[in-house]
């Protein structure tokens, strides 16, 4: 039988049930997410440890979310989405319990990072995306994408604040119990989303031939130089995002400032992000993707390099949230949109699940890092530049992103792969602008250390030292 160019329309809810069903879900999923920066120093204060105990849990949750999501990809394109929303939402629930629970870093590290960082990667919005990209026309699609993407904050403008009173007036424990209950909500909205990639995909071609295999695909991705270089640029924005979500709330108290600053804050990113997304798929459909994408990394860097060189205060802390709020999720709809306009909708799913899985390993770095840095050199101020350093080299490298569709894999592969010169070229950047950083922090706390802090060096990753706050 010739395949048909779109699908029956009936496979399909209306739009503007689509749009709402996505946007639900990752409003709950991102909702919930957003408020673990505020637990950091209520469970820390209960467990007795540093800050990188907490920092340690949340960058392995981060870890397994990126390395769950391709795999989740995968099976909800097979199989369809809502039965992996569902199974996902279930297994958020259940690790939030196992969180409340918790008594040492081992199985805080257990419950918030390993269950709760597996169940993101069913239950996140990186799955919502792939489903809603393959079931909306071309014309609509950056539009689609960056109404989801907006939508979804209004959950972390909401939930953030909430969660922030309950651990203020119930405790942390009972904070991660009730966010439980809100996760489960995720699956009562599932159903909208169900269906197969081949099912749903409104531009499958009309061909006698037969779908690409996935793993076809994969082969073609890989010798891909711009898809490489998308996974790359969108590190970066794990980093920036998951370092400011887990340690804003921590920052604002080192300076003086109180936890409800930097709930507000938070609930800023949130509100704003709305705005920012929206903007993002309004332009994403008529400017270059790759280009916007470079504004907006360029435009982090400045907003952080302002935040860290005007004296801190409620307003500086308050601007900051609505400042970066409008870049926040603003690269979602554009990077998911190149993934979809390089190889189209059949595997979006799992291409889009490998450069989350790329996003994922930076929020690794920009979580654990950032409280290990913390805890070493008794200050945020190493990680807050490095993070600087990180945006002004996405904006570079998106420069040099081919945004149409890749051409097919060679048949036979020369020595080298062409796309990982510039890669590891400016993973050399990154290394060094961050042991340069760090070793200019340590001289300069140096003469200020406590006589009975550990001195001060290059920070090494894999030897993160704890020390009392």
């Amino acid at each position: 039988m010739t395949a048909t160019a779109t699908t029956p329309a009936r496979r399909r809810p209306p739009l503007w049930l689509l749009l709402v069903a996505g946007s639900i879900i990752t409003a709950l999923s991102l909702g919930v997410r957003s408020t673990f920066g505020l637990f950091l120093d209520p469970v820390i204060d209960t467990l007795g440890t540093g800050r990188g105990s907490f920092a340690l849990a949340i960058a392995v949750q981060n870890l397994f979310w990126g390395l769950t999501q391709p795999v989740a990809g995968a099976i909800a394109d097979r199989f369809g989405t809502a039965r992996v929303l569902a199974v996902g939402a279930v297994a958020y629930a259940a690790g939030l319990v196992f969180m409340a629970a918790s008594t040492s870093t081992g199985t805080l590290v257990l419950s918030t990072g390993i269950m709760i960082g597996v169940a993101n990667g069913a239950a996140s919005f990186a799955v919502v995306l792939a489903a809603v990209g393959r079931m909306v026309p071309e014309e609509r699609r950056s539009m689609a994408l960056g109404v989801v993407s907006a939508m979804g904050s209004v959950g972390q403008f909401v939930l953030v604040p909430a969660a922030g009173w309950l651990i203020d007036s119930a405790g942390w424990e009972d904070t991660a119990l009730a966010l439980g209950v809100v996760v489960l909500l995720v699956a009562a909205f599932a159903p909208w989303l169900r269906g197969r990639s081949i099912d749903q995909a409104v531009d499958q071609p009309a061909s006698d031939e037969p779908p690409v295999p996935l793993r076809d695909e994969l082969r073609r991705a890989w010798h891909s130089r711009s898809y490489l270089l998308l996974n790359l640029a969108f590190l970066v924005c794990g980093f920036h995002v998951t370092f400011i979500a887990t340690h804003l709330a921590s920052y604002a108290e080192d300076v003086g400032q109180t936890r409800a600053i930097a709930a507000t804050s938070l609930a800023l990113i949130g509100l704003f992000n709305v705005f920012g997304s929206l903007a993002a798929g309004a332009l994403g459909a008529r400017y270059s993707k790759t280009r916007l994408l470079s504004g907006i990394y360029a435009a982090r860097a400045v907003v952080i390099t302002a935040f860290l060189l005007v004296p801190p205060s409620p307003a500086t802390i308050v601007a900051f949230g609505a400042g970066i709020g409008l870049l926040w999720l603003a690269t979602v709809p554009l990077t998911s949109g190149i993934v979809v306009a390089q190889f189209g909708t059949a595997h979006a799913g799992t291409l889009f699940g490998i450069v989350f899985l790329a996003h994922q390993l930076g929020a690794f770095v920009g979580a654990w890092m950032g409280g290990a840095m913390a805890d070493r050199f008794d200050s945020y101020d190493p990680a807050w530049w490095v993070a600087v350093g990180l945006g002004v080299m996405a904006a570079v490298v998106h420069l040099a992103i081919d945004e149409g569709q890749q051409p097919p894999a060679p048949a036979r592969v020369a020595a080298g792969t062409p796309a990982l010169g510039p890669a590891a070229a400016a993973v050399l950047v990154v290394v060094g602008l961050g042991i340069g950083s760090l070793t200019a922090a340590g001289s300069a706390s140096g003469a200020v250390a406590a006589p009975d802090r550990h001195p001060v060096g290059v920070f090494c990753p894999l030897h993160p030292l704890v020390v009392d706050r």
